[in-house]
């Protein structure tokens, strides 16, 4: 593991990091909710916006002064987004979270305290929920083609029901970087977010890299956070699957087995099959099933 300095004087403890992209109808839950859980910490709230077009920097400016913004000229992107505001923090601890959570007042005290307990752990993540209070499973083991299938059909609908009175805390194999807090010690040792991912897959893929350097994982569902899921993306259907896609092939190059990854390519050959039929009919299939083919040939580029 690698050796971690003491806290930095005169330096906020805690930076919470926050990437947004034209998701204004969020912000305002979310960053009231922020302001009051951070209030007794010290803390500091930098918010990067992907070049949005709804008006949430001119919110942020006017509602929320006491975060920092960061305006990029374009979507950079999540991973590389989160990089910029990790280069521009201060805290020893790292609370990377969604616009579209809502975060209780003790949660990032709680969080705070108890990776403070554990220093063998590099991140911790608490359990997410939807507003109408359903458990989303936002942690699990390694990723591969046959643990990806036991996760969705297995662990996924256990865990979904398990979680309503467990608060165990446990170590995993990654956490949803939705609400993710981590030392900046594990950070910097993993080589931060990979920017060769546009948007999903870029958590685990972190998660990864902290646990190749020695450091735990851990799941704290005592702390629950409120998660819309997919507020950036809702917007833009097809794009979405695509790009989630394109990094999961990204994944399973870096970290899958062979044959892992030559079943994941043809599955997504199975599923291009599937959609010919009906890609007449639904503009929408069409231009997912033509950008599935340009990422299985190489021609994404």
């Amino acid at each position: 593991m690698k050796s971690m300095t003491g806290p930095r004087i005169n330096e906020p403890e805690l930076s919470v990091v926050l990437v947004n992209y034209n998701d204004r109808a969020h912000l305002p839950a979310c960053l009231s909710s922020l302001e009051k859980a951070v209030s007794g910490l010290s803390a500091e709230v930098i918010l990067v916006d992907n070049h949005s077009e709804d008006g949430s920097p001119e919110l942020v400016r006017s509602a929320f002064p006491w975060v920092r913004l960061i305006e990029n000229d374009q979507n950079v992107g999540y991973p590389r987004a989160n990089n910029i505001g990790f280069s521009q923090c201060h805290g020893d601890y790292v609370f990377f979270l969604n616009t579209d959570t809502v975060v209780p007042a003790a949660a990032p005290a709680a969080l705070l305290a108890e990776i403070k307990a554990r220093p063998e752990v590099g991140a911790v993540g608490p359990a997410l929920v939807h507003e109408n209070g359903r458990i989303q499973v936002s942690f699990g083991t390694r990723v591969g083609f046959f643990s990806e299938i036991y996760q969705k059909l297995i662990l996924n609908p256990f865990f979904r029901i398990a979680l309503r009175r467990s608060r165990k805390a446990r170590g995993v194999g990654w956490l949803s970087g939705a609400c993710l807090l981590a030392r900046r010690a594990s950070i910097e040792a993993a080589g931060l977010f990979d920017e060769g991912f546009f948007l999903y897959f870029e958590d685990i893929d972190l998660c990864r890299r902290i646990t190749a350097e020695g450091f735990r994982l851990l799941f704290f569902p005592e702390v629950r956070v409120s998660h819309v899921g997919g507020a950036a993306t809702s917007a833009l259907r097809w794009q979405s699957r695509l790009e989630y896609r394109r990094s999961q092939l990204r994944f399973y190059e870096k970290h899958s087995s062979r044959l892992s990854l030559r079943l994941l390519k043809l599955y997504l050959k199975l599923i291009i099959l599937a959609l010919g039929a009906s890609t007449q009919r639904d503009e929408e299939k069409r231009l997912f099933r033509e950008g599935l083919q340009r990422i299985l040939t190489g021609q994404d580029a």
